[in-house]
């Protein structure tokens, strides 16, 4: 109870203390149940006196009203924590209190539908269903990483449904791959400036030449590891900016995996995590210390092959302007030529050492080692990023909130309904709509329709004011049953 809007609404539940005492009900109880995680600390007190204001007017309408009872939902119902005092406490309620009347739990806090059912057996059961059904949240939760859930309060469980499939959660996760960088295009900025820090003291690398003397592609692979671990020592031996940076990022990374894997796990998780990023890190660095070419350099190997001049035209041009005809290319091409001047400056660096470098040189020549850096680095941090978030949430069944929010999906909405049978059973429908539409537009029928005074809109042909711009993607013409059990009276067998 609460007025945040999202998990609660306070005058959600006046509008129906009002139509209930409007219907006839004679005698109503409120369970109360205050939210403390989406409202400010202590604010919950005033929910009660409105509430209870509420109750008093409807009392003097004649009708019995009262709160039956009241709890915090962060002690009372959170049961995520089944270690914590809410779990204990929601364990405690179902099993010595309930003792197998539980016939349906229900929860919303994970993004996904799962329903897992009880299998028979001659031992006693406290719940027969547990029932999971987040789908209206801000982002999907994978099915596939619960799949195995299979045992609670001594009773052996299977699961009965799963949206979206377990298939399509698999396939979904795939994405932090293939996807991470696109949905997460900010990440760029900062992934591309750490690895610029790992290796930024190392700049510039000038004893490379015997990567490519050997005359064999296994030869150049084995000295280029060679090298990428000889850096590697260097780091750790000499340069202290880089040092710094990765016992930076080997705390955070550490500090990122979840509290609850033990420390031991953490680490080792925290260190294969960082060795993936800085590894990357020294492998772009020495592919872009080998790669410096020089654009008028190119140009001119061009020109030759692709426009020979057997008359000797271009030299008697540049013979006529006095040299300016090569000299006016060559330093119109300088301009965006980064990379020869990086060439040049790492060559007078290797030859004479950092000494040889004014203050402004120096700042010019890692400025654009940086904008080149930075432009190489980006892709392939958010793709070790990505692959990180995909092992775990895989093979280690972590990350899934960092995992599925990461990929920004608003699709697979899906809402349970449940309608009590004239026998007394009660049917469970779970309706899903896979792909929400982006575009909507005024329903023309909705506002030419006849309607009644007070007419509740459910009681309508067209209730909604709005629907899908596509006729494909109207929820009206792609709502699917993606679940339906009944749960009958009476124990359990």
């Amino acid at each position: 109870m609460s007025d945040s809007g999202v998990h609660s609404r306070l005058d959600q539940l006046q509008l129906l203390l009002n139509r209930a005492s409007e219907c006839g009900a004679q005698k109503i109880r409120v369970h109360v149940l205050t939210n403390g995680r989406n409202v400010l600390d202590g604010s919950s007190v005033s929910f009660p006196e409105t509430l209870k204001a509420e109750l008093a007017s409807l009392r003097s309408k004649g009708i019995d009203t009262q709160v039956a009872s009241s709890g915090g939902r962060m002690y009372v119902t959170m049961d995520r924590y089944e270690d914590e005092v809410t779990g204990k406490n929601v364990s405690h309620l179902i099993r010595d209190y309930l003792k197998g009347s539980c016939k349906l739990r229900m929860a919303g806090d994970l993004h996904h539908y799962m329903r897992y059912s009880y299998v028979p057996s001659e031992k006693p059961t406290s719940v027969q269903h547990f029932l999971m059904n987040g789908c209206g949240g801000a982002f999907l939760h994978p099915t596939h990483v619960f799949s195995n859930f299979n045992k609670v309060y001594g009773t052996t469980y299977e699961t009965k449904a799963a949206y979206p499939s377990i298939k399509d959660s698999s396939r979904i996760a795939l994405g932090n791959i293939l996807k991470f960088r696109k949905k997460n295009w900010q990440f760029d900025f900062i992934g591309g400036f750490i690895y610029f820090i790992l290796t930024f003291s190392m700049f510039p690398l000038c004893k490379l030449d015997h990567i490519l003397q050997d005359d064999t592609f296994s030869g150049h692979v084995k000295s280029f590891i060679s090298t990428v671990w000889d850096v590697f020592m260097y780091m750790l031996g000499q340069s202290y900016v880089s040092f710094a940076g990765a016992i930076f990022l080997l705390v955070a990374a550490i500090a990122f995996v979840p509290s609850q894997v033990s420390k031991k796990k953490r680490v080792a998780i925290g260190v294969v995590h960082v060795s993936a990023h800085l590894t990357a890190a020294l492998v772009l660095m020495l592919l872009m210390e080998l790669g410096y070419h020089s654009l008028y350099e190119w140009y001119r190997s061009v020109e030759i092959e692709h426009f020979p001049d057997p008359t000797g035209l271009r030299a008697r041009i540049e013979q006529w302007t006095f040299g300016l005809y090569p000299a006016c290319i060559k330093y119109l091409m300088s301009a965006f030529d980064v990379p020869e001047v990086m060439a040049v400056t790492r060559t007078n660096i290797c030859k004479h050492g950092m000494v040889s470098l004014s203050r402004g040189g120096a700042i010019i020549y890692y400025a654009s080692v940086f904008l080149y850096y930075w432009v190489f680095s980006t892709p392939v941090v958010s793709l070790v990023f990505g692959s990180y978030l995909y092992i775990c949430i895989n093979w280690l069944h972590l990350h899934f909130d960092e995992a599925f929010s990461s990929l920004r999906i608003a699709n697979y909405k899906s809402f349970t309904r449940f309608h009590i049978k004239q026998d007394g059973d009660l049917e469970v429908f779970t309706l899903a709509v896979d792909k929400v539409p982006k575009e909507w537009k005024l329903d023309s029928d909705w506002e030419n329709e006849i309607r009644q005074p007070q007419q509740m809109s459910h009681h309508r042909n067209y209730p909604s004011t709005w629907r899908a711009k596509s006729f494909h993607q109207d929820p009206i013409n792609t709502l699917r049953i993606v679940d339906h059990f009944v749960i009958q009276t009476g124990k359990p067998e």
